[in-house]
């Protein structure tokens, strides 16, 4: 144990170098907080933390850090729900902190750096067991979380990120980890306040935020003892894993390989789609320009009012189909005849469905609104449903808007300032860019991690993976988002077809790109006469499911890819676009 230390200030005066934020943007501060959610401990001893503090830290080991963070620092955030938990002090260490607290400054070895660990004889490690502190199963990695058992209502528990050993992955925080300290707790600080408190990736970032705000338990009294007790939290997930049925599973899963099944699986994946070259017109051929189009945090927008299922799946036959069920259907969508020039809304690669296929409630439900009779031959479906992403969805959402208005995109932006001002945004300030970024990566990341599947050189199929022991993992789930995504994207690309007689080159996700006679989106989308974009086809904006642009190439560069068969739409903005997890 770190012997006691004589009390020192908990913190200098701080001194910001930046003007005061608006006051109005700020959340109460939580009198047991007082310091903002995480800091930034430099090799100096000191911890950087939001608005500008700086707290002074003395502790020269692991077990004194954690010790300092719980009872000194007056870090921590509030929880997000009444039922849920406090969010634990985060404390990210730069790499000269690392050392001086007697880590190695990179972690080597032959796994992927993130998922390497410190090995259980270091010397750092046996510190934090003598001290009697415990650290998760994960062991001591990047995103290393020390605690001991909870005394009373008290959670005892630190979260540390250890930046040189690439806690801060590049793609979801670009840029980040080579800021100075003060910049650093500015990036996390504001992602902390809108998001949550950074537990590890993105991705596990954002199911923490799904359990924060639905957490699976409530205080229930017992009417005969008069004892409090733990109660299922209606509308949450529960704390118990879930087996998906058969077809929502992926091959290597128990219930799959146990039970023999050989009937097919669901394929709700986002477009990748290229539209054959055969079928564009000399006039088409004749556009000077391609423009992408990406549409915002599609898989957010498609969150947003999302029923899903909270209980087991029941198995049907020959049920009547109901699109307000939440469920899976095998159902032959085959005879579907739909415009060659546009891709199939009922296939990930946008060709014809070939015979009877499992397909998640939105895409069945979306042949009958394009007036198609559908007999499904049989389902496996939730009874107990409920919109369980809606505050996960609002919180993201607000987080992405009120970050895009501080870069200087704001909602009442007429569609040619909001061009201008989403070519200018990263620069405006490269800190909150990153927010942004982090954001983004949040919502693909925890819709991919819904279905993660298993790691390592020795998993054996029909094994069970640590990831089925959480109530997240919920691939049906996953599968719903996505269709409703994908759908979304089809209803747009057919109401422009109808409006505008365009149809486009290619889809990747959430990107389409069309020929244009001109090179901004302003030259092909459809406006009324009133200057107002006609409602149904694609509409720019800052907000979810509206489109901004994602990039200009000459129509010949695009027809050039698609006699090669490479998708334009992963080309279009330079450079090569990443199919994230939830993809």
């Amino acid at each position: 144990m770190a012997a006691e230390r004589p009390t020192r200030p908990a913190g200098r005066p701080a001194t910001s170098r930046r003007p005061a934020a608006k006051k109005a943007t700020k959340p109460a501060v939580d009198p047991r907080f007082p310091h903002g959610p995480l800091a930034v401990l430099d090799g100096v001893g000191s911890a950087y933390g939001v608005d500008g503090i700086v707290l002074d830290c003395p502790a020269t080991t692991i077990p004194e850090l954690v010790e300092w963070t719980l009872r000194e620092s007056g870090l921590g955030a509030p929880k997000l729900n009444r039922y849920g938990k406090d969010s634990d002090p985060l404390i990210v260490l730069t790499a000269a902190a690392a050392v001086k607290l007697g880590l190695p400054e990179r972690l080597e070895g032959h796994e992927q750096r993130r998922s390497l660990r410190l090995p259980e004889d270091h010397r750092v490690v046996k510190q934090v067991a003598k001290a009697k502190w415990q650290l998760t199963q994960r062991g001591f990695g990047p995103w290393a979380r020390i605690y001991r058992k909870a005394q009373g209502r008290e959670r005892q528990c630190v979260q540390l990120a250890i930046l040189s050993w690439d806690a801060l992955d590049e793609r979801s925080w670009p840029g980040v980890a080579e800021m100075e300290a003060a910049d650093i707790a500015r990036v996390l600080g504001v992602y902390a306040q809108r998001v949550i408190t950074p537990r590890g990736s993105t991705a596990v970032s954002g199911l923490e935020l799904m359990t924060a705000l639905r957490p699976p338990t409530k205080p229930e009294r017992n009417e005969e003892t008069g004892n409090w007790m733990s109660a299922y939290n209606p509308g949450s997930l529960g704390t118990e894993p879930m087996d998906p049925a058969p077809p929502e599973a992926t091959a290597e899963h128990p219930v799959v390989v146990q039970s023999g099944w050989t009937g097919g699986f669901l394929n709700e994946e986002a477009y990748q789609w290229v539209r054959s070259v055969d079928s564009l017109s000399d006039e088409e051929c004749m556009m000077p320009f391609a423009v992408g189009l990406d549409l915002n945090t599609a898989f957010l927008a498609a969150a947003a009012r999302l029923v899903v299922g909270l209980s087991a799946p029941d198995h049907f036959h020959a049920p009547k189909f109901n699109p307000k069920i939440p469920g899976s259907w095998l159902v032959d969508l085959s005879h579907i005849e739909l415009d060659p020039r546009l891709p199939s809304p009922f296939t990930p690669d946008g060709t014809r469905p070939t015979g009877p296929a499992w397909y998640q409630t939105h895409t069945v439900a979306y042949a009958q609104e394009l007036g198609y009779d559908v007999h499904p031959i049989e389902a496996y479906l939730r009874r107990e449903t409920g919109a369980y992403l809606d505050p996960w969805h609002d919180r993201l959402k607000n987080a992405y808007v009120d970050t895009l208005a501080d870069l200087g995109v704001t909602k009442d932006l007429d569609d040619r300032a909001f061009l201008a001002a989403m070519e200018q945004h990263k620069q405006v300030d490269p800190a909150l860019a990153a927010v942004l970024a982090a954001i983004k990566a949040t919502v693909k990341g925890s819709v991919g991690k819904l279905r993660e599947r298993p790691q390592g050189r020795h998993y054996k199929e029909g094994e069970r993976w640590p990831a089925l022991e959480r109530p997240t993992w919920r691939p049906d789930i996953r599968a719903a988002v996505i269709s409703k995504a994908r759908v979304n994207m089809h209803r747009k690309l057919n109401n422009m077809a109808k409006m505008t007689g365009l149809f486009p080159l290619a889809v990747l996700s959430d990107c389409v790109v069309y020929p244009s006679p001109g090179a901004s989106p302003l030259d092909f989308l459809p406006y009324a006469a009133s200057g107002k974009p006609q409602p149904g086809g694609f509409r720019l904006g800052p907000t979810p499911g509206l489109a901004k642009l994602e990039g200009v190439q000459p129509m010949l560069w695009a027809v050039e890819l698609m006699e090669k068969g490479l998708n334009p739409a992963r080309h279009i903005k330079g450079g090569d676009a990443v199919l994230d997890e939830g993809e």
